[in-house]
């Protein structure tokens, strides 16, 4: 049998390069492999449908199943997760030193839509009482001017969205303080550049997210990996061929992340804080399938609807191609 030559966007993490270098292959697939940043990737899987097979952003894909029209069918593989309180900074100057402070302030965000962004508003809603309603938030590019939504989204009324002034980064507000806080899976540069008014809401936020984990048992998943449903509906072997695939290279980054003998990562501590994460969330800390995330998806589909992003409420099994939905056992 040929295989399928197909485009194969994604990431480059631990858990995809086996992917990419051949190491682990795909049945049936014969991948043309590129590591693309989430922006450019799903800016062009969203609005040109440009590969065969891309790494998704959650909150998108389930606008588009919401809506009706998804060109992409997931697979339960979760490239992204990430605990969102690292994603809030704040100026220090404007009285915010709790989540309930951000009742009534400005803060800047670069899509709704994002998957962060939902995690967040969700997060702070159930842990603090604190509404997506209660907050202005204020969209813009974060170092360039002009960052459209990857897909148009239209949103309940009491919903307050300002558009940043033109010409206006949301870095540039929040330096001149003209904006309270941002929120956004990646940092500010001010932050970066340690700004001296612009710090983390959370101080301590591995303490508040291992104590979040230990309330909820939600590690919050950020991307899918999805396929073009014509692609899928063409090959009904696709999607569990890329399930199993993808699962084999995970296993592999996680031997060589446990693998001691010399760390595989630039960074220290690396065998301290994968025991404390597993201590923490058992021995599977980053676990694919819907079956084990079920929980995590729903609450994600639950905020998603709850923020007016979703016309209706998606359901679990609604995102992922039946294929991938059970397995085979020995």
């Amino acid at each position: 049998m040929n295989s399928l030559r197909l485009s194969l966007a994604m990431g480059d993490y631990d858990r995809t390069r086996p992917i990419a270098d051949g190491r682990v292959q795909i049945d049936g697939v014969e991948p043309i492999c590129m590591f693309l940043s989430p922006e450019e990737m799903f800016f062009r899987a969203f609005r040109h449908q440009a590969f065969d097979i891309s790494e998704l952003s959650l909150s998108s894909y389930s606008i588009s199943v919401a809506r009706g029209d998804p060109h992409y069918v997931a697979v339960p593989v979760f490239l992204s997760r990430a605990f969102r309180h690292t994603s809030i900074y704040v100026r220090t100057d404007k009285g915010i030193v709790a989540p309930d402070d951000l009742r009534g302030k400005r803060i800047g965000i670069a899509e709704y839509q994002l998957s962060a962004n939902v995690w967040f508003r969700g997060i702070m809603q159930d842990e603090y009482g604190v509404s997506p309603r209660d907050i202005t938030w204020v969209r813009g590019g974060m170092n360039a001017t002009g960052r459209p939504e990857k897909i148009n989204v239209v949103l309940p009324s009491d919903v307050k969205v300002e558009e940043a002034p033109e010409g206006a980064t949301l870095d540039a507000l929040l330096r001149a303080g003209e904006i309270d806080g941002f929120v956004g899976p990646r940092a500010p540069r001010c932050f970066e550049e340690g700004h001296p008014q612009v710090q983390r809401l959370f101080s301590d936020t591995i303490a508040t997210a291992e104590a979040y984990y230990r309330k909820t048992g939600i590690f919050p998943i950020m991307h899918v990996l999805g396929v073009r449903r014509t692609l899928a509906e063409a090959h009904p072997w696709l999607p569990g061929a890329l399930l199993k695939s993808f699962t084999q290279a995970k296993v592999l980054a996680e031997a060589a992340l446990a693998d001691t003998s010399a760390t595989k990562v630039t960074m220290p501590f690396v065998e301290d804080n994968l025991r404390r994460a597993s201590q923490l969330m058992g021995p599977d800390i980053w676990s694919y399938g819907a079956a084990a995330n079920r929980k995590v998806l729903e609450t994600f589909l639950g905020y998603h609807f709850d923020q007016g992003l979703s016309p209706r409420r998606v359901e679990v099994d609604e995102l992922f191609h039946p294929a991938t939905l059970e397995s085979f056992v020995l």
